[in-house]
């Protein structure tokens, strides 16, 4: 038997994550064919493997960062980065609520103090945190769903004594139990004969964290009418067979930095399959918060179900993340709580993540505004049908377009340029790069037969290349151009001719990517050894096509060397994107040095926003 964590440390976190997301992606299918509180929603089980996935994502990126360094993250480290992940990747309400839970139990587990939180008392702790801390999310809870599959976790692991793997045991089971009498609770659960999707999602979480102390997972079946104990040699139903679901939760069940790579992606996608064309989808309009006991009376929010919301019901969902101090988030409820229902708020230290449905979507926006500072907005209309859509109040599906382009861009100037252009974005913000169920959703939500996707990072090569994949599989001529940088997105966009045969279109975009040099300018954030010698950190890096090229201290002297030696071997066109926090005055010093040394040279110059580069460099 492999060794198995003794006390809740840095590495029983990155265990538990990669052991859930492995879990997660072999219920993944049997939790969304169940998910039918308050509608039959069908993606609760993909928003909970998202989420999941976003969570595993961010401890990786913490051992990572320890490579180089002595010993491993610390538990508070790696708690705080399972909880950041789970928060900003969370899909639908289900994965909201479940960021919410793990956020509650980093609160315990990363705590300040003279007594680390790491034993069995620590861990009932942090069950009961989570617990609490994700009802009080919910507007108006309703029981016999994952919130009472959590309380009663909880409530089971305060009754007992004992190691991290008796306490996740006695939780487990106490899910269990709980999960199984969901059904009776509510009317529309009882009615199809099967329990809480959201809830069944908790307990595979739980059976994941007795794994990790125990090394041994619950023998469990899923049934429709709730878990029980499976016979030796059973086989639980909905495993599947999907290599690429066990392939990405390998990766990071290995437990290796880096391990989540080429296989890590291909996990995401084999196990995201019915994620959202819109929106990540949710458990259900009613979001465990719904107006009725028996969660009727509401259409599907992502889109998925017949696109008609009924009357005398929001029409619109609205998601978003949100940058605001508590004092404000606390109005914002009050706010938004009178506009619609559905409500989730759930994070704290300054980000917060924010489900609701209204009838104004605009208004729910605006009080976002009001509160601080809104991204990552998300509007559906409950009526406008897309690509999983039946036909609704008589209409047909929305006609498929012939040809979309699908690109990952860095800012949001650069995302209204490329939508401009008729691109489908997915915004990557610096820091949080997007999981390969996000690419899947834009891919769907560009809603065509053929579709180029353009990732435009080097290192999101692999989580395009399973993205394509499974977007294939649903029937999508998926094109990857392996652009490394958004100018050779924008050089490809630039020569896009939907009216071309595909394969001569792609053959142009990706020659004319290809033929684009690239360039950033960024400062250094620590010391470090690169091609160009030694820097140190606050010193200004001039990266050209992925290697630092030239360490300066001032940034528009190092951009003008970066550009000299790009022009040197030639160039017809030059492309500057700006950055939020870059000077202004290098765009003008640059264009004049491009007039005055560079005949025939043309400079075009876009502004980026929040692009995490200073300044992006494209020279043809």
């Amino acid at each position: 038997m492999p060794q198995v964590p003794q006390t809740f440390d840095a590495v029983a976190v990155r265990t538990w994550c990669g052991l859930a997301l492995r879990a997660l992606g072999r219920a993944r299918e049997e939790i969304d064919a169940i998910n039918v509180y308050p509608v039959a929603d069908g993606d609760t089980g993909t928003n909970l493997y998202l989420t999941a996935e976003s969570a595993a994502a961010a401890v990786e990126a913490v051992f990572a960062g320890h490579e180089t360094a002595t010993g491993q993250p610390s538990l508070a480290d790696a708690a705080r980065a399972m909880a950041h992940g789970a928060l900003i990747g969370a899909r639908g309400n289900s994965g909201t609520i479940l960021a919410q839970l793990l956020r509650g139990m980093a609160q315990v587990l990363a705590a300040d103090g003279e007594t680390p939180h790491q034993d069995g008392p620590g861990l009932r702790l942090a069950l009961r945190n989570a617990a609490d801390s994700a009802r009080k999310a919910v507007a108006h809870p309703v029981e016999g769903t994952v919130l009472t599959v959590a309380s009663a976790a909880a409530d089971a692991a305060s009754g007992v004594e004992g190691d991290c793997g008796t306490v996740a045991r006695a939780a487990y089971e106490g899910a269990r139990v709980a999960l199984a009498a969901t059904t009776g609770q509510l009317a529309v659960l009882e009615r199809a004969g099967v329990v809480d999707a959201g809830g069944r999602g908790l307990v595979t979480v739980l059976a994941a964290l007795v794994e990790t102390f125990t090394g041994e997972a619950p023998r469990l079946l899923f049934g429709a009418a709730g878990p029980h104990e499976r016979e030796e040699g059973g086989v639980p139903q909905g495993a599947g067979t999907d290599a690429g679901a066990e392939a990405g939760a390998d990766a990071v069940r290995d437990a290796r930095p880096g391990a989540a790579g080429a296989a890590g992606a291909a996990g995401a996608a084999g196990a995201a399959g019915a994620v959202g064309a819109v929106v990540g989808g949710s458990s259900g309009p009613g979001g465990y918060g719904a107006g009725g006991p028996d969660g009727s009376g509401y259409e599907r929010a992502d889109g998925c179900g017949d696109g008609v919301a009924e009357d005398g019901h929001p029409a619109f969902e609205v998601i978003y993340l949100l940058e605001a101090e508590d004092t404000a988030v606390d109005r914002l409820r009050d706010r938004l709580d009178a506009l619609g229902d559905s409500l989730v708020v759930v994070g704290g230290d300054g980000l917060w993540n924010v489900h609701v449905h209204v009838d104004d979507a605009g208004a729910a926006v605006e009080a976002g505004v009001e509160a601080g500072r809104p991204h990552r907005i998300r509007i559906t209309h409950f009526g406008l049908g897309d690509v999983h859509m039946g036909a609704g109040a008589g209409r047909p599906p929305r006609e498929r377009a012939q040809r979309a382009v699908v690109a990952v861009v860095p800012g949001e100037g650069l995302a209204g340029l490329y939508t401009e252009a008729g691109a489908t974005t997915v915004l990557a913000r610096p820091g949080e790069p997007p999981a390969s169920g996000e690419l899947v959703e834009a891919v769907r939500r560009a809603h065509a037969r053929e579709v180029v996707l353009l990732p435009n990072d080097a290192d999101l090569r692999h989580t395009a290349a399973a993205a394509a994949e499974q977007a294939r599989a649903e029937g999508v001529r998926v094109a990857l151009i392996p652009t490394r940088s958004a100018v050779q997105g924008i050089a490809a966009l630039a020569v896009h001719e939907p009216e071309r045969r595909f394969d001569e279109d792609v053959v142009a975009m990706t020659s004319a990517a290809g033929a684009t040099r690239y360039a950033e300018i960024a400062v250094a954030e620590r010391q470090s050894w690169t091609m160009a010698g030694i820097c140190q950190a606050g010193d200004v890096l001039g990266l050209i096509d992925g290697d630092v090229a030239v360490i300066g201290e001032d940034v528009t002297a190092t951009a003008e060397t970066v550009l000299d030696r790009m022009l040197s071997a030639g160039g017809e066109m030059v492309t500057l994107v700006l950055g939020d926090e870059a000077p202004e005055s290098v765009v003008a010093h640059l264009e004049s040095r491009v007039r005055e040394s560079y005949l025939a040279v043309d400079t075009v110059v876009y502004r980026g926003g929040r692009q995490g580069a200073l300044l992006l460099i494209g020279v043809e």
